[in-house]
């Protein structure tokens, strides 16, 4: 009983004062509100993707899509492929296929990226994996259509499928990051919101390993990506990061690095920091605790493989966490890191909302969730950066905000 007075008083004390840095509140970890909605409250469907249209057609072919950060085009196509065609000859022919009438319909355009999958059992997100992508800028377009299945090793940006046992599918959370929500009792929880607020106040703890908030006193502000990476949007957000002189921390989902490795070595030699944001992008609260386990390896395996990057930091999908995710991520050595400024990407509001939402709550030790594929994130970024510099803060990576 005592604990819990000294608990309630300490946060009532430390809810009274704000330092005139802050931009506005936290966003406090709640308790769960009930059933997870398939969408969050106000959605907004993301604008359609304007069609390539290919004459005559391509057999197979699902979409051809194409987007601008406003300096760079890129398209993405997806491709079902029946079992009796799943040969590497036969996959590589059509991908060139692909590729080339994409250059030649649209002549905008500086990267194609492609994704064949099995018509049998294609599952989309979530579901079995491609069994061949490639990403092609337009300057490489040559030395793509000349590979033979005997050189595909010699073409970095291609991954073919090694028909090896892989983990079993879990069925993705569609849960959007909104605010932290702990789920447990409510001594634990008011426990959490203690321990918040004081990383508010003071800064992150290593020991804790929880990072709820960057070191306040600090003009640096974390740029974090939640759901990486995806075809098509990976190419236009490197090239915006880089024209805005920014780096930042990337959570993978494991099945996405799985089928697109070459975009995770990109970030990683661009200077980005890599984190886990588990392997099918699953809520781990109430799953056994080998599964959770299981969900966090295998990323923290497939990161450190990829680009001999070790993972320090953890994200779970939704924010939604318990004592169980947070004890397996510490003993895999994974931080636990959450958020202060949400502009709410995901909910498509505009361009100019997002920047303005991103601007106006910008603060010393800040942490600012976004998302890998918001379309309309894209073409604000650099602008996002320009002003934050401008402002006094440097938008950066986790690690590098932490002094890790």
């Amino acid at each position: 009983m005592r604990r819990w007075i000294f608990a309630l008083l300490l946060l009532g004390l430390l809810g009274c004062w704000r330092s005139p840095a802050e931009a506005g509140p936290l966003p406090r970890v709640q308790a769960p509100l009930g059933e997870v909605q398939p969408v969050a409250p106000g959605f907004h469907p993301a604008p359609p993707l304007p069609q390539i249209r290919l004459n005559p057609p391509l057999p197979g072919l699902q979409w051809l899509v194409y987007l601008s950060n406003g300096h760079l085009e890129a398209a993405h196509g997806l491709l079902l492929v029946p079992q009796r065609e799943r040969q590497p000859a036969r996959l590589l022919s059509l991908a060139q296929q692909l590729v080339q009438r994409a250059f030649a319909a649209r002549g905008s355009l500086a990267v194609v990226d492609v994704s064949l999958y099995q018509a049998e059992g294609y599952a989309g997100f979530g579901g079995p994996l491609p069994l061949f992508t490639a990403s092609v800028p337009k300057t490489r377009l040559e030395e793509f259509l000349r590979l033979r299945p005997e050189t595909l090793g010699l073409y970095d940006h291609l991954w073919l499928n090694p028909n090896e046992p892989l983990p079993p599918t879990r069925r993705p959370s569609r849960l959007a990051e909104t605010i932290p929500t702990y789920e447990g009792s409510p001594q634990e929880l008011q426990e959490q919101q203690v321990l918040q607020e004081a990383q508010r106040q003071k800064g992150p703890s290593r020991s804790s390993s929880l990072y709820y908030h960057g070191p306040p006193g600090s003009d640096k502000v974390a740029l974090t990506f939640d759901d990486a990476v995806h075809p098509m949007y990976a190419p236009l957000l490197l090239e915006a990061l880089s024209r805005a002189r920014v780096k930042a921390t990337f959570f993978l989902i494991g099945r996405n690095a799985e089928a697109y490795p070459y975009f995770v070595r990109d970030l990683a030699q661009a200077g980005h920091e890599l984190a886990n944001h588990t392997y099918h992008h699953v809520r781990l609260v109430g799953l056994p605790e080998e599964v959770i386990r299981d969900e966090l390896t295998r990323t923290n395996q497939l990161i450190e493989r990829l680009t001999g990057q070790k993972a320090r930091f953890f994200r779970p999908p939704g924010g939604r966490y318990d004592t169980q995710v947070l004890r397996v991520a510490r003993e895999l050595g994974l931080s636990t890191a959450f958020w202060t400024d949400d502009p709410a990407d995901f909910n498509n509001p505009g361009s100019g909302i997002i920047a303005s939402r991103t601007l106006r709550h910008l603060r010393r030790g800040g942490i600012v969730l976004l998302h890998d594929n918001a379309q309309e994130t894209l073409s604000v970024l650099e602008e996002i950066a320009h002003k934050a510099r401008a402002r006094g803060f440097i938008l950066t990576t986790l690690s590098d905000q932490a002094g890790w």
